[in-house]
């Protein structure tokens, strides 16, 4: 039996693990890395792993700290942002209700083919003195804060290897999270079903209405992530660099079940009836199918995942959300930044419990907040009316307050977060019920079915607010900027309130504020 050492030693070497060991390596070259990884390499291309499509903190991890930009931009695709259609059941698809961008905003984000993206990452980590073992097999985890250690086995050979730091980053294997029993469940009941077809799905395509194909500049709307929406669910197309196409459905597990749609003939049958112009794009590609798999109640937390016994849990190894908005790749970034944090105070000989439950705190905080962007919404999905106001929220929420934390590498300064420790919990209870006050206005319709062009182009704040994501500021400038976001929040509040409202649209609830914190009541009172 081989006995080695490293300084961190990362289980998984999926898109989690490896980002970190790459992270590591760059900003802390005199630690010693390895990660395990079960699968063996080179991956397969398109039909791979689910996760293709980033947001802007992911997106920034990947270009700017990582410093991935050169392989990102020759080898996957620059996303035409995010695009819904509100479409349950229709045949024409420019007679429905569209929310995008006419252009590309200048944040950018990517559409990853995860085979390219995962092979690329394993060399360049390697490149950069990682130690890189596929088709490792983990045995036994000894967790002990001084000295780690953990056995695996590598081409019929048994391995002993002792680190100062852990890291799970096995995905939903979740190594340390079974050892531990730190599996915790949450009420969001979704399930999801995907599958790759081995040729480009244009949606551009499904019209030949000048009017609808002339609405985007360039006419390429399948580089987007496009959502086709309907009540209790969403399907998904993302555009893979190999040429492939992703596709998948995500669904309430009431209003859908999975069963209804959990093999790949099952799930043509469901397009054929929610999806008919989706269903006649796939059903002459049946032979292009190149995998398909599923997930009942994909969602769940984690009861720890940092520690101050140099252990850490980062990626799928400890919580999930929701593939809607793509916040994947986002929560790996965060997650990182605070483990490289802990780390690097660590080998500084700096005590380091403190702020590990520091991280903690906000990690899941950020977590709670993103949870209520889902939970109990699905039922609105289809919405015509009111989704595009939650989306419209949803994006002013995540680039005005979280984005702004990351893109000015933030994350770990507990000072600010301190000094901001007021406005922030504000937004928290004002985002949780703008998102009850939209679900109860909702209700279970579809909203009026009047087909609109809703270009996000056209809100000079919007647009702006994503451009700004890329100024480089002073602490101070971004702690008023923050609480300049956090202002406009809830006139954004007020604005969505007075739309509903004239929109004639009434909760079910006798008093729909009733439910509210006080705060926000009064907000809306005022609004009214």
């Amino acid at each position: 039996m081989a006995n080695e050492r490293s300084d961190v030693l990362i289980l998984g070497g999926g898109l989690a693990g490896l980002c970190l060991a790459i992270q590591l390596r760059r900003e802390l070259p005199m630690l010693s890395v390895r990660v395990l990884e079960r699968r063996k390499h080179p991956v397969p291309h398109a039909a791979f792993k689910v996760g293709e499509s980033t947001v802007e903190i992911g997106a920034h991890y990947f270009d700017t700290v990582l410093d991935l930009k050169s392989h990102l931009e020759r080898d996957q695709l620059r996303k035409f942002g995010f695009r819904f259609f509100f479409n349950e059941g229709k045949d024409d698809i420019a007679q429905t209700t569209e929310l995008g961008v006419s252009s590309v905003f200048p944040t950018p984000s990517y559409q990853i083919d995860r085979g390219i993206f995962e092979n690329y990452l394993a060399t360049h980590a390697t490149e950069l003195g990682a130690v890189f073992e596929d088709g490792a097999t983990v045995r036994t985890i000894d967790l002990d804060a001084n000295s780690h250690r953990v056995r695996y086995t590598r081409d019929g050979a048994e391995h002993d290897i002792a680190a100062r730091w852990v890291i799970d980053a096995s995905g939903r294997a979740g190594l340390l999270k079974r050892k531990l029993d730190l599996a915790q469940e949450n009420a969001h009941d979704a399930n999801a079903i995907w599958f790759r077809i081995g040729e480009r799905v244009e949606i551009d395509t499904w019209s030949d209405d000048e009017t609808w194909t002339s609405r985007t500049n360039p006419r390429e709307r399948w580089r987007s992530t496009n959502h086709l929406c309907g009540p209790g669910y969403w399907a998904w197309l993302i555009p893979l660099s190999s040429g492939s196409h992703s596709v998948g459905i995500v669904a309430d597990g009431q209003m859908h079940p999975l069963e209804s749609i959990n093999s790949f003939d099952k799930a043509m049958d469901w397009f054929a009836v929610h999806q008919p112009q989706l269903y006649r794009q796939l059903d002459t590609r049946r032979d292009k199918l190149q995998d398909f798999a599923f997930f009942r109640h994909f969602s769940y937390g984690c009861k720890q995942v940092f520690s101050g016994e140099r252990w850490a849990l980062t990626g799928e190894a400890g919580l999930f959300l929701d593939p809607f908005y793509s916040p994947g790749s986002d929560f790996i970034a965060i997650a990182n930044t605070y483990i490289l944090d802990l780390i690097r105070r660590d080998f500084a000989c700096e005590r380091f419990a403190r702020e590990a439950r520091l991280y903690e705190n906000l990690y899941f905080s950020f977590y709670r907040n993103t949870l209520a962007l889902y939970q109990d919404q699905y039922p609105m999905f289809g919405h015509a009316e009111l989704m595009p106001l939650k989306v419209m929220w949803d994006y002013a929420y995540y680039w005005g307050i979280l984005c702004q934390f990351f893109f000015q590498n933030r994350l770990t300064d507990m000072t600010l977060f301190t000094r901001l420790a007021q406005p922030l919990e504000r937004c928290e209870i004002l985002n949780r019920d703008m998102q009850r006050f939209l679900r109860e206005a909702a209700g279970d319709g579809v909203g009026r079915g009047t087909a609109q062009w809703l270009d996000q182009q056209r809100l000079p704040w919007f647009a702006e607010m994503n451009r700004g994501l890329r100024d480089n500021l002073s602490v101070d400038e971004l702690e008023q900027r923050i609480r300049t976001h956090a202002a406009m929040l809830e006139s954004l509040a007020a604005e969505i309130f007075r739309r509903v409202q004239a929109l004639g649209y009434r909760s079910d609830n006798a008093n729909p504020l009733a439910a509210l914190d006080e705060p926000t009541t009064e907000l809306l009172r005022e609004a009214a």
